[in-house]
């Protein structure tokens, strides 16, 4: 018997086992379908090329994408201790103050406001440079510029600031718009996860187990309250149940959470019905309200050397392993993504709307072509979508790969916010300060500019930006799935839920960083804490 059963170990489920083990009375087992974040590549930052390619991930895609020709998404989900914080490319980014105050005051989510939650974004942050009213030290998670940016790094800065956006020396400040380096989650040139941060700095809690190769099929509902969980375990030939006492925790994600609450007889009635799955709690918001990033991206054939495409021929190879080892500096220290920024394409947006990454090299994603010379790649991705999908069940099978539907554009402002930020980043990669790093702009073409040829070029190769959230909201109306003030499942006791799948709307970034501070918040209230005070910032 456990108080607390944590099903998932991404970046909320590693926070939560943390802080709830800080109370030595408490035993607390944190579950995690995939393995131990062994692999060598997960440690190094530029490991991030692999990732998206199927290291570390449960191998799923989209169903056919109908506003986007049927196009089908590789959809990379992470299946290993850390979830997404152990195979992201490291940017710390936690949106705009608006996104937050919209959580708090238009969706009804009280103690969710900016001033809220700042203090649980310092809390978690060990900043390498920074301490003041928005960055915090001697948290567990380590953040710092870059190691060794490039010189066309600096010039995406400057060509930002020719297309008339300013420099902003740190997004997660006073002013989020603008170009400049991303601060990263890096530690000691080794990519700083919640598994590292928050796990292998208490494994020596007796109070805690953590369990992993271990898949939950089922959370087991008695008389109206959350008891137990079902599991396997990776070569068992049968299943296992384990009970908690006070509380299961659901932290399997934004697309993992929802399956789970449907395989377990919770969620739309109806729908579970008809794939024969007997309804234990109707709550038919489970699964509904998916929204993510669709990334657009151009891409240009560089003159020189000036990105990472050739460091995979042997001898650079060795030669940038050997820099990363003896020196902890070179490509292999880069996350590849260091460079950015934040900019607005519709003049009556309350805050910028797109967001920029700079990726330096082509192909570095999992479905994005690969130059013959180097290349560079800017990505562009709508950062407040209206869209809205879902996550459902193909069957009641738990092996079976869940029904992801982001239903991209099926809002047409979304199709139209997201050509005038691939635009955008068209217009940056042709400023006078990338002409010394190009030679062409080559996707997409020059000669295509319509928005015809925008949106066929978008259809075919557009990707997702892994930032899946809101399939179990918080909010008071029929469509919520979990209460704001304590993260209970809503007409359930004993079962709550603490990832990004209780965001009622995505944040304007990426989302590790935010997944983090609901991790931080969610264990004080799970807890019983007063909450941290406010922060008072200037309006």
């Amino acid at each position: 018997m456990y108080d607390y059963i944590i099903a998932g170990a991404g970046p909320a489920g590693c926070v939560l086992a943390h802080r709830l083990t800080e109370d030595p009375q408490v035993k607390v087992l944190l579950i995690e379908a995939g393995g131990r974040d062994w692999h060598p590549l997960l440690a190094m930052p530029a490991g991030f090329a692999k990732m998206t390619k199927g290291i570390a991930s449960w191998g799923w895609s989209t169903v056919p994408q109908k506003h986007m020709k049927d196009r089908v998404f590789w959809y990379t989900q992470a299946k290993v201790m850390g979830g997404g914080s152990s195979i992201n490319a490291q940017i710390y980014t936690r949106g705009n103050r608006a996104d937050y105050d919209a959580w708090a005051f238009e969706e009804h989510c009280s103690g969710w406001g900016y001033a809220d939650v700042l203090s649980y974004f310092k809390r978690a942050e060990d900043n390498q440079k920074m301490a003041n009213a928005y960055h915090g030290i001697g948290g567990p998670i380590g953040v710092r510029d870059p190691i060794n940016p490039v010189p066309i790094d600096y010039a995406f800065i400057k060509a930002g600031q020719q297309a008339g956006m300013p420099y902003n020396p740190d997004f997660n400040g006073a002013s989020q718009e603008g170009v400049g380096l991303y601060q990263v989650t890096i530690r000691n040139a080794r990519r700083s996860s919640a598994s590292k941060a928050y796990i292998d700095t208490i494994r020596n809690r007796r109070n805690l187990t953590v369990r992993t190769q271990t898949q939950c099929l089922q959370v087991l509902v008695e008389n109206g309250r959350a008891t137990g969980i079902v599991v396997r375990s990776h070569g068992a030939t049968g299943n296992e149940t384990l009970r908690a006492d006070r509380d299961i925790i659901i932290s399997s994600g934004a697309i993992g959470t929802p399956r789970l609450l449907q395989l377990s007889g919770i969620g739309p009635a109806d729908e579970l019905r008809a794939l024969g799955i007997a309804s234990v709690h109707h709550l038919p918001g489970v699964g509904k309200n998916l929204q993510d990033h669709l990334d657009l991206y151009t891409i240009g054939e560089c003159s020189g050397d000036h990105t990472y495409d050739r460091v995979a021929r042997p001898h650079r190879t060795l030669w940038a392993g050997l820099q990363y080892i003896l020196f902890q500096k070179g490509p292999v220290a880069s996350s590849l993504f260091e460079t950015g920024g934040f900019a607005t394409a519709d003049p009556s947006a309350r805050s910028p709307d797109i967001q920029f990454h700079l990726g330096l090299g082509s192909g570095i994603e999992a479905g994005v072509d690969r130059l013959k010379n180097p290349g560079v790649t800017i990505n562009s991705a709508f950062l407040r979508p209206r869209s809205r999908g879902s996550v459902t069940l193909k069957s009641a099978n738990p092996a079976d790969a869940p029904l992801i539907d982001p239903n991209y554009w099926a809002d047409p402002y979304d199709r139209e916010i997201s050509l005038k930020g691939l635009r955008m980043a068209m217009e940056i990669l042709n400023q006078d300060a990338f002409k010394p790093f190009l030679l062409a702009q080559r996707m997409p073409n020059l000669d295509k500019l319509s928005d015809e040829d925008l949106i066929a070029y978008a259809c075919h190769t557009a990707k997702t930006d892994h930032h899946p959230a809101g399939t179990c909201r918080m909010g008071h109306d029929d469509m919520a799935v979990v209460e704001p003030g304590t993260l209970k499942l809503r007409g359930l006791e004993g079962l709550r839920i603490c990832d990004a799948s209780i965001m009622p709307r995505l944040t304007s970034c990426n989302t590790n960083a935010p997944t983090v501070m609901i991790g931080e918040k969610g264990a004080d209230l799970i807890r019983g804490l007063p909450p941290l005070p406010s922060v008072n910032l200037p309006n």
